[in-house]
């Protein structure tokens, strides 16, 4: 019988302490891996497909050129690899504060994550993304204000339960706007949302992009035998 629980990192961060575990669900008979903040579950790999379809919805709307896209959160990898399966993607930058996260890909620790670190297309920053759009820098340190087709973020649990106060004004009017000056014209902002759709959200991303949905993505839930929802917003300028 194998290990039934594996502690495969653990660094304490400025947020709080962050680990990433390994466990075997007997009941599924599949390794389950999870990332934790303190005591709070973040992600697992059980519940991949908002994340993936974070990236499919995103990217979704544009057209046939080469695109360079930024994601924000790195985390189990899901909604970068699956950028990286676009043939029009043409560069991924991520953005993620926790250097252990970034590490954790280039040590091979997350089987379904293979090769998204070697990709040529994928350079690790490791950088605060709320901090880079709320002093106008960007995300890319090599070309200040650079500006990207689309900006996926997959960090918060939603747009009124963040992770820490200080990404609290990024959701405002002003924070999405400095959002959409590092976005090239008819660029995308797509994010993921733990919670059902938020129409008074929805009005802020309104005052800033001519365009924008909410999508409600259904996945099988393992653990409960039924099915919960994520939201992705998908919102153009």
């Amino acid at each position: 019988m194998g290990v039934r629980f594996e502690e495969l990192a653990w660094r304490e961060t400025p947020i709080g302490a962050i680990s990433l575990r390994r466990r075997r669900d007997p009941a599924l008979d599949v390794d389950v891996y999870e990332v934790k903040l303190d005591d709070e579950y973040l992600m697992s790999s059980l519940f991949p497909v908002a994340e993936i379809e974070l990236a499919r919805l995103g990217l979704a709307p544009l057209g046939d050129e080469p695109l360079d896209v930024v994601v924000g959160g790195l985390g189990l990898g899901y909604t970068a690899r699956t950028a990286l399966e676009d043939t029009r993607v043409r560069s991924v930058l991520v953005v993620e504060t926790i250097e252990d996260v970034i590490d954790w890909h280039r040590r091979q620790l997350l089987p379904f994550a293979a090769g998204l670190a070697p990709d040529p297309r994928t350079r690790f920053v490791r950088a605060d993304f709320f901090a880079a759009v709320a002093d106008g820098s960007g995300f890319d340190p090599d070309r200040p204000g650079r500006r990207f087709h689309a900006v996926l973020l997959d960090v918060d649990h939603s747009p009124r339960n963040v992770l820490h106060p200080s990404h609290a004004a990024f959701y405002t009017t002003e924070g999405l706007r400095r959002l959409a000056d590092l976005l090239l014209p008819d660029g995308v902002f797509a994010l993921w949302s733990d919670d059902p759709p938020d129409d008074a959200f929805g009005g802020v991303l309104a005052e800033v992009f001519p365009t924008w949905q909410a999508h409600v993505v259904p996945f099988a839930n393992p653990l409960t035998g039924g099915q919960s929802a994520n939201t992705v917003y998908v919102a153009r300028r």
